[in-house]
Protein backbone atom coordinates (compact mmCIF):
# COMPACT_ATOMS: atom_id res chain seq x y z
CA UNK A 1 0.00 0.00 0.00
CA UNK A 2 1.17 3.53 -0.74
CA UNK A 3 1.78 5.77 2.25
CA UNK A 4 0.95 9.39 1.41
CA UNK A 5 2.64 10.74 4.53
CA UNK A 6 5.84 8.87 3.78
CA UNK A 7 5.84 10.02 0.16
CA UNK A 8 5.32 13.62 1.28
CA UNK A 9 8.50 13.30 3.31
CA UNK A 10 10.69 12.40 0.32
CA UNK A 11 13.06 15.39 -0.18
CA UNK A 12 12.52 17.24 -3.44
CA UNK A 13 16.21 17.36 -4.26
CA UNK A 14 18.92 15.02 -5.57
CA UNK A 15 19.89 12.28 -3.12
CA UNK A 16 23.57 13.07 -3.78
CA UNK A 17 24.62 16.68 -3.21
CA UNK A 18 28.09 16.23 -4.73
CA UNK A 19 29.23 18.39 -7.64
CA UNK A 20 29.50 16.70 -11.02
CA UNK A 21 32.61 14.61 -11.54
CA UNK A 22 35.36 16.70 -13.15
CA UNK A 23 37.26 15.70 -16.25
CA UNK A 24 40.91 15.27 -15.41
CA UNK A 25 43.76 13.49 -17.15
CA UNK A 26 44.84 9.99 -16.24
CA UNK A 27 48.61 9.54 -16.00
CA UNK A 28 50.25 9.05 -19.41
CA UNK A 29 49.99 6.87 -21.44
CA UNK A 30 46.57 5.93 -20.06
CA UNK A 31 43.25 7.26 -21.30
CA UNK A 32 41.01 5.28 -18.92
CA UNK A 33 41.28 3.55 -15.56
CA UNK A 34 40.22 0.29 -13.94
CA UNK A 35 39.89 0.20 -10.18
CA UNK A 36 40.57 -3.48 -9.58
CA UNK A 37 38.98 -4.39 -6.27
CA UNK A 38 37.82 -7.43 -4.29
CA UNK A 39 35.50 -7.80 -1.29
CA UNK A 40 36.87 -10.47 1.05
CA UNK A 41 33.68 -11.15 2.99
CA UNK A 42 34.26 -14.85 3.76
CA UNK A 43 31.50 -16.21 6.03
CA UNK A 44 30.43 -12.71 7.12
CA UNK A 45 28.64 -12.36 3.77
CA UNK A 46 26.17 -14.95 5.05
CA UNK A 47 25.88 -13.92 8.72
CA UNK A 48 25.55 -10.17 8.10
CA UNK A 49 21.88 -10.59 7.17
CA UNK A 50 21.12 -13.28 9.73
CA UNK A 51 23.53 -14.25 12.52
CA UNK A 52 21.81 -17.65 12.90
CA UNK A 53 23.25 -18.65 9.51
CA UNK A 54 26.46 -19.39 11.44
CA UNK A 55 24.79 -22.66 12.49
CA UNK A 56 24.24 -23.75 8.86
CA UNK A 57 27.56 -25.23 7.86
CA UNK A 58 26.88 -25.71 4.14
CA UNK A 59 25.77 -22.09 3.77
CA UNK A 60 28.85 -21.00 5.67
CA UNK A 61 31.06 -23.13 3.44
CA UNK A 62 30.40 -20.82 0.49
CA UNK A 63 32.23 -18.11 2.42
CA UNK A 64 34.84 -20.50 3.76
CA UNK A 65 35.95 -21.18 0.18
CA UNK A 66 37.79 -17.86 0.23
CA UNK A 67 40.27 -18.88 2.90
CA UNK A 68 40.64 -22.48 1.73
CA UNK A 69 41.52 -21.71 -1.89
CA UNK A 70 39.76 -18.75 -3.56
CA UNK A 71 41.90 -15.89 -2.26
CA UNK A 72 45.13 -17.83 -2.78
CA UNK A 73 44.31 -18.48 -6.44
CA UNK A 74 43.47 -14.83 -7.04
CA UNK A 75 46.72 -13.73 -5.42
CA UNK A 76 48.59 -16.11 -7.71
CA UNK A 77 46.81 -14.62 -10.72
CA UNK A 78 47.61 -11.05 -9.71
CA UNK A 79 51.25 -11.99 -9.15
CA UNK A 80 51.45 -13.67 -12.55
CA UNK A 81 49.97 -10.58 -14.23
CA UNK A 82 52.02 -8.19 -12.05
CA UNK A 83 48.90 -6.30 -10.98
CA UNK A 84 48.06 -4.66 -7.66
CA UNK A 85 44.49 -4.51 -6.39
CA UNK A 86 42.48 -3.30 -3.41
CA UNK A 87 40.97 -5.86 -1.05
CA UNK A 88 38.12 -4.59 1.12
CA UNK A 89 38.04 -6.75 4.25
CA UNK A 90 35.52 -6.82 7.14
CA UNK A 91 37.02 -6.84 10.62
CA UNK A 92 35.40 -10.21 11.33
CA UNK A 93 37.17 -11.73 8.33
CA UNK A 94 40.59 -10.45 9.33
CA UNK A 95 40.17 -11.90 12.83
CA UNK A 96 38.70 -15.23 11.69
CA UNK A 97 41.16 -15.74 8.81
CA UNK A 98 44.35 -13.85 9.74
CA UNK A 99 46.69 -15.95 7.57
CA UNK A 100 44.60 -15.32 4.45
CA UNK A 101 44.53 -11.58 5.10
CA UNK A 102 48.22 -11.45 5.97
CA UNK A 103 48.96 -13.08 2.60
CA UNK A 104 47.04 -10.29 0.83
CA UNK A 105 49.01 -7.60 2.66
CA UNK A 106 52.31 -9.44 2.17
CA UNK A 107 51.79 -9.38 -1.60
CA UNK A 108 51.62 -5.58 -1.49
CA UNK A 109 47.93 -5.10 -2.19
CA UNK A 110 45.95 -2.26 -0.68
CA UNK A 111 43.72 -3.16 2.27
CA UNK A 112 40.37 -1.37 2.50
CA UNK A 113 37.68 -1.20 5.20
CA UNK A 114 34.45 -3.20 4.73
CA UNK A 115 32.71 -2.94 8.09
CA UNK A 116 33.13 -5.46 10.88
CA UNK A 117 30.22 -7.94 10.70
CA UNK A 118 29.37 -6.98 7.10
CA UNK A 119 26.16 -5.29 8.28
CA UNK A 120 24.31 -3.21 5.71
CA UNK A 121 24.45 0.50 6.62
CA UNK A 122 20.93 1.73 7.35
CA UNK A 123 19.50 4.75 9.23
CA UNK A 124 18.08 2.32 11.81
CA UNK A 125 21.36 0.48 12.30
CA UNK A 126 22.40 1.28 15.87
CA UNK A 127 25.74 -0.50 15.28
CA UNK A 128 26.86 1.85 12.49
CA UNK A 129 29.60 3.58 14.51
CA UNK A 130 30.72 0.32 16.10
CA UNK A 131 30.98 -1.33 12.67
CA UNK A 132 33.39 1.37 11.49
CA UNK A 133 35.43 1.67 14.68
CA UNK A 134 35.67 -2.06 15.37
CA UNK A 135 36.64 -2.76 11.77
CA UNK A 136 39.39 -0.14 11.93
CA UNK A 137 40.72 -1.61 15.18
CA UNK A 138 40.82 -5.16 13.78
CA UNK A 139 42.66 -4.16 10.60
CA UNK A 140 45.18 -2.16 12.62
CA UNK A 141 45.76 -4.88 15.22
CA UNK A 142 46.02 -7.89 12.90
CA UNK A 143 47.57 -6.35 9.78
CA UNK A 144 49.08 -3.13 11.08
CA UNK A 145 47.06 -1.21 8.49
CA UNK A 146 45.11 2.05 8.76
CA UNK A 147 42.96 1.82 5.61
CA UNK A 148 42.40 4.83 3.39
CA UNK A 149 39.42 3.40 1.51
CA UNK A 150 35.99 2.16 2.55
CA UNK A 151 33.35 0.11 0.76
CA UNK A 152 29.91 -0.28 2.30
CA UNK A 153 28.82 -3.86 3.05
CA UNK A 154 25.87 -4.99 0.91
CA UNK A 155 26.19 -1.82 -1.18
CA UNK A 156 24.15 0.67 0.85
CA UNK A 157 24.96 4.04 2.42
CA UNK A 158 23.55 6.76 4.69
CA UNK A 159 24.28 10.44 5.27
CA UNK A 160 25.38 9.59 8.82
CA UNK A 161 27.95 7.12 7.50
CA UNK A 162 29.27 9.65 5.01
CA UNK A 163 29.93 12.13 7.81
CA UNK A 164 31.44 9.45 10.06
CA UNK A 165 33.94 8.36 7.41
CA UNK A 166 35.03 11.96 6.89
CA UNK A 167 35.56 12.33 10.64
CA UNK A 168 37.66 9.15 10.59
CA UNK A 169 39.87 10.70 7.88
CA UNK A 170 39.18 8.19 5.12
CA UNK A 171 40.59 9.33 1.79
CA UNK A 172 37.97 7.68 -0.38
CA UNK A 173 34.84 5.54 -0.50
CA UNK A 174 33.72 3.17 -3.25
CA UNK A 175 30.04 2.31 -2.98
CA UNK A 176 27.87 4.63 -5.08
CA UNK A 177 26.58 3.71 -8.55
CA UNK A 178 25.96 7.17 -9.95
CA UNK A 179 28.97 8.03 -12.12
CA UNK A 180 31.85 6.70 -14.22
CA UNK A 181 34.54 9.06 -12.89
CA UNK A 182 35.74 9.96 -9.39
CA UNK A 183 34.14 12.89 -7.60
CA UNK A 184 34.17 14.57 -4.18
CA UNK A 185 31.25 13.95 -1.82
CA UNK A 186 29.38 16.85 -0.22
CA UNK A 187 28.16 16.39 3.36
CA UNK A 188 24.73 17.49 4.54
CA UNK A 189 26.23 20.58 6.20
CA UNK A 190 28.00 21.63 2.99
CA UNK A 191 31.49 20.47 3.91
CA UNK A 192 33.58 18.43 1.51
CA UNK A 193 33.49 14.69 2.14
CA UNK A 194 35.51 11.75 0.92
CA UNK A 195 36.45 11.12 -2.70
CA UNK A 196 34.04 8.64 -4.29
CA UNK A 197 35.26 5.97 -6.71
CA UNK A 198 31.90 4.80 -8.10
CA UNK A 199 31.19 1.13 -8.64
CA UNK A 200 30.44 -0.31 -12.09
CA UNK A 201 27.25 -2.28 -11.45
CA UNK A 202 27.89 -4.80 -14.23
CA UNK A 203 31.21 -5.83 -12.67
CA UNK A 204 29.80 -7.30 -9.46
CA UNK A 205 30.53 -11.00 -9.87
CA UNK A 206 28.09 -11.93 -7.09
CA UNK A 207 25.09 -11.13 -9.26
CA UNK A 208 26.57 -12.85 -12.32
CA UNK A 209 28.29 -15.96 -11.12
CA UNK A 210 27.34 -17.28 -7.68
CA UNK A 211 24.55 -19.81 -7.22
CA UNK A 212 23.77 -21.29 -3.81
CA UNK A 213 21.58 -24.21 -2.83
CA UNK A 214 18.77 -21.78 -1.98
CA UNK A 215 19.16 -19.50 -4.99
CA UNK A 216 17.12 -19.78 -8.15
CA UNK A 217 19.49 -17.45 -10.01
CA UNK A 218 21.31 -19.02 -12.92
CA UNK A 219 25.05 -18.58 -13.35
CA UNK A 220 25.88 -16.60 -16.49
CA UNK A 221 28.40 -18.31 -18.74
CA UNK A 222 31.78 -16.91 -19.73
CA UNK A 223 30.58 -16.47 -23.32
CA UNK A 224 27.79 -14.23 -21.98
CA UNK A 225 29.80 -12.22 -19.44
CA UNK A 226 33.12 -11.68 -21.24
CA UNK A 227 31.64 -9.83 -24.26
CA UNK A 228 29.54 -7.71 -21.90
CA UNK A 229 32.60 -6.78 -19.85
CA UNK A 230 34.71 -6.05 -22.93
CA UNK A 231 31.95 -3.90 -24.47
CA UNK A 232 31.78 -1.81 -21.31
CA UNK A 233 35.55 -1.51 -21.09
CA UNK A 234 35.73 -0.34 -24.71
CA UNK A 235 33.12 2.33 -24.06
CA UNK A 236 34.87 3.39 -20.85
CA UNK A 237 38.04 3.84 -22.88
CA UNK A 238 36.16 5.98 -25.42
CA UNK A 239 34.74 8.12 -22.61
CA UNK A 240 38.08 8.45 -20.82
CA UNK A 241 36.30 7.13 -17.74
CA UNK A 242 36.82 4.58 -14.96
CA UNK A 243 35.64 1.02 -14.44
CA UNK A 244 35.38 -0.36 -10.90
CA UNK A 245 35.11 -4.07 -10.14
CA UNK A 246 33.42 -5.64 -7.13
CA UNK A 247 34.82 -9.17 -7.13
CA UNK A 248 34.58 -11.80 -4.39
CA UNK A 249 37.06 -14.66 -3.86
CA UNK A 250 34.14 -17.00 -3.04
CA UNK A 251 32.89 -16.33 -6.56
CA UNK A 252 35.76 -15.29 -8.85
CA UNK A 253 38.09 -17.67 -7.04
CA UNK A 254 36.14 -20.65 -8.41
CA UNK A 255 37.50 -22.35 -11.56
CA UNK A 256 34.97 -21.14 -14.15
CA UNK A 257 34.86 -17.57 -12.88
CA UNK A 258 38.62 -17.54 -12.37
CA UNK A 259 39.15 -18.31 -16.04
CA UNK A 260 36.72 -15.53 -16.98
CA UNK A 261 38.57 -12.99 -14.82
CA UNK A 262 41.99 -14.07 -16.09
CA UNK A 263 40.89 -13.73 -19.72
CA UNK A 264 39.28 -10.35 -19.09
CA UNK A 265 42.34 -8.93 -17.33
CA UNK A 266 44.69 -10.23 -20.03
CA UNK A 267 42.59 -8.60 -22.74
CA UNK A 268 42.35 -5.35 -20.78
CA UNK A 269 46.11 -5.27 -20.26
CA UNK A 270 46.69 -5.83 -23.99
CA UNK A 271 45.15 -2.41 -24.71
CA UNK A 272 48.10 -0.68 -22.98
CA UNK A 273 45.98 2.44 -22.38
CA UNK A 274 43.97 1.28 -19.34
CA UNK A 275 45.44 2.11 -15.93
CA UNK A 276 44.67 -0.99 -13.82
CA UNK A 277 45.42 -0.02 -10.26
CA UNK A 278 44.30 0.41 -6.65
CA UNK A 279 41.73 2.75 -5.17
CA UNK A 280 44.40 4.65 -3.26
CA UNK A 281 46.34 5.37 -6.47
CA UNK A 282 43.24 6.70 -8.25
CA UNK A 283 42.14 8.77 -5.24
CA UNK A 284 45.63 10.26 -4.93
CA UNK A 285 45.50 11.21 -8.63
CA UNK A 286 42.14 12.91 -8.08
CA UNK A 287 43.40 14.75 -4.99
CA UNK A 288 46.45 15.99 -6.92
CA UNK A 289 44.13 17.29 -9.65
CA UNK A 290 42.18 19.20 -7.01
CA UNK A 291 45.41 20.68 -5.64
CA UNK A 292 46.65 21.80 -9.05
CA UNK A 293 43.33 23.30 -10.15
CA UNK A 294 42.29 24.75 -6.80
CA UNK A 295 39.02 22.79 -6.92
Amino acid sequence: MYNADALAGVPLKPANAADLAPDFPWPPPFRAAMFLSFDVDAESAWTGDDADTAKLLISMSYGGYEARIGTRKLLELLADLELKATFFIPGWTVEAHPMMCEAIAKDGHEIGHHGYHHLMPHPDNSLLVEEVERGLEALQRVLGVRPKGYRAPSGEFTAELLALLQECNFLYTSSFRDDVRPYRHRLADGRAGTIELPVSAGFDDWSLGLQTRTSSRQIMSTRDVLPMWMDELDEVRDWGAMLTTVLHPQCSGRPNRFRLLRTFLQQAMAYKDVWITTGEAIADRFREHERLTGA
